[in-house]
């Protein structure tokens, strides 16, 4: 990773517990879609430890007896967007952004060269409401994302995005010249797969130390110093 500021960067956020904190809500909504889809009520609980929707949805399912094929994956996952967009309303009210997330979303868009997406978990359509939801949407291009519902594994996301960047920019990142943000020892994996700058912060269930065992090549406690942050990104902490 270059330090001097100049060329372009791709720089991919991971969305819950590093822009976001969504309270009680998913683990609500993906209750209610598990009883619409299997009928009756689940007894395991949800892991939400940076895991792809698809990965998730998949075990949750098998750790009931229930087959993924044959259509019950893809009914469960899109019973979870319907649950989720029915509780807009309370992620709104019972989520908050994270302190420092949109400030240092809107520094970072202030500088030539960066192009912010999203490296998330969610799919698609969950990762677009929660970013509106709590108005850090126009800080990103969804069109250069990777989400939940792309990959089975978190580690074969950046693939997707600079493919699409390609696609939609015109120009091939690397690497080389991205840099991946999140919260999770997956978040660090999904950077460290492809060679790319990982930014960890310690705002979800991982502590900093961990996150640094794991690889991450700068921890933060936070995104409440936007300095810090912008040092961090750019690498140059």
């Amino acid at each position: 990773m270059t330090t001097d500021g100049a060329g372009p960067r791709l720089v991919l956020w991971d969305i819950d517990h590093t822009l976001i904190d969504g309270g009680t809500v998913a683990r609500r909504a993906y209750a209610a879609a598990f009883r619409r889809v299997s009928g009756r009520s689940p007894v395991h609980p949800w892991q939400f430890d940076g895991r792809t929707e698809l990965a998730m949805a998949s075990e949750v399912l098998r750790a009931h007896g229930l087959p993924p094929e044959g259509g019950m994956l893809d009914a469960f996952l899109d019973m979870i967007i319907t649950e989720l967009r029915d509780r807009e309303a309370e992620l709104a009210a019972e989520g908050r952004v994270l302190t420092g997330a949109s400030e240092a979303l809107g520094a970072l868009g202030e500088i030539p060269g960066v192009c912010q997406s999203v490296l998330t978990g969610n799919p698609y359509a969950l990762a677009v409401l929660k970013m509106q939801v709590f108005g850090l949407a126009d800080h990103v291009d969804f069109r250069v994302g990777a989400y939940g519902d792309d990959a089975y594994e978190r580690v074969d996301l950046p693939a997707r995005a600079f493919a699409r960047a390609e696609k939609h920019l015109g120009r091939r990142h690397i690497g080389a010249d991205t840099v991946i943000v999140g919260d999770t020892p997956r978040d660090v994996a999904a950077a460290r797969a492809v060679g790319a700058w990982s930014v960890a912060v310690a705002t979800g269930t991982t502590s900093a130390a961990a996150l640094a065992a794991a690889g991450a090549d700068v921890v933060l406690a936070d995104l409440a110093d936007t300095d810090a942050v912008l040092g961090a990104v750019l690498g140059s902490a």
